[in-house]
Formats: structure tokens, sequence, C-alpha cells
């Protein structure tokens, strides 16, 4: 089961050089759309703070922020290709990108202790800690998405 994929190639007919930029800014896009829209209609039908506490927003903020900042760095800035000027060059490009994935991941691990520790464990409704955790979830996957689907070693 190991290298089941192995030998799989994607149709020749399809010139996906051309095209990844687009596709991977439109899948990640559906994906951070998908998780406000999630969160906006958790909101709507938990108005009330004693339903869905307000401060819970907090984790979406942060990890939109936290999308925002990995984004901002080139992958060319990351290696050292393209950014060599400036205060830190390649080395605050990496900074950067680590300090925007560390609060990507606190953010997401936020959610789920959210999702556990007021909604699971109480035994209360859970769709307002799903939609919380699905929000960060969603948009960590955008993140991931938009930062590594544009390079050329991924799509051959």
């Amino acid at each position: 089961m190991a290298g089941f994929l192995d030998n799989f190639r994607w149709p020749e007919c399809i010139d996906w050089g051309e095209r990844r930029n687009t596709i991977a800014a439109v899948v990640a896009g559906v994906f951070f759309f998908s998780g406000w829209w999630v969160i906006i209609d958790a909101s709507l039908v938990y108005p009330t703070n004693e339903e869905m506490n307000h401060a819970f927003h907090t984790c979406g903020v942060m990890s939109t922020i936290a999308f925002f900042m990995i984004n901002a760095v080139s992958n060319g800035q990351v290696r050292g290709d393209s950014y060599s000027e400036g205060c830190f060059g390649r080395n605050g490009a990496r900074i950067w990108l680590f300090v925007g994935f560390m609060v990507m991941f606190g953010s997401l691990i936020a959610s789920m202790w959210i999702l556990f520790g007021a909604y699971v464990v109480p035994k209360v409704n859970v769709y307002p800690g799903l939609a919380v955790f699905f929000q960060n979830a969603l948009i960590f996957f955008s993140s991931l998405v938009y930062k590594f689907g544009r390079t050329e070693e991924l799509w051959g």
C-alpha cells in the first residue's frame, strides 16, 4: 500500500504549468471563503453569548492574520533566491514564515480546545464548536494550498 500512486500520471493533455497559480488561488479562496461562511452561519444561528461565546471568534481572526503572514513571504525569499537586501534578508523571511505557522497552529489547537472544552465535555449543542474548528481548519488548508500549491516541485 506504500506506493500505490507511484505509477499514476496526470493526464498529459492538461498543461498544469500555465494554470497552477490560478488553480491554487481558486482552491485556496474556496477554502478560505468556506471557513468564514461556516462561522458566520453559526454566529447567525446562535446569536447570544450563552449559546456561542463571542470571544471564540478570536481564533478565526488570528488564523486570518497568520494566513496573510504566511503568504506575504514568497518561496524564493525563503530559499534566498530573490531576497537578499533589507534588515534581515533570508533569515528574516524564514522567521516571519515560522511565526506565521506558529500562529496558525496555535489557532487550530485553540479551536480544538474550544470545541472539546466548551461544547463536547459539557454536552451542549456542538455545532458552534464545530463551526469554530472548521473555520480554522479550512483557513489552515487554504494557507497550505496557496503557499505550496504554486510551486513547480509539487506539480511536476
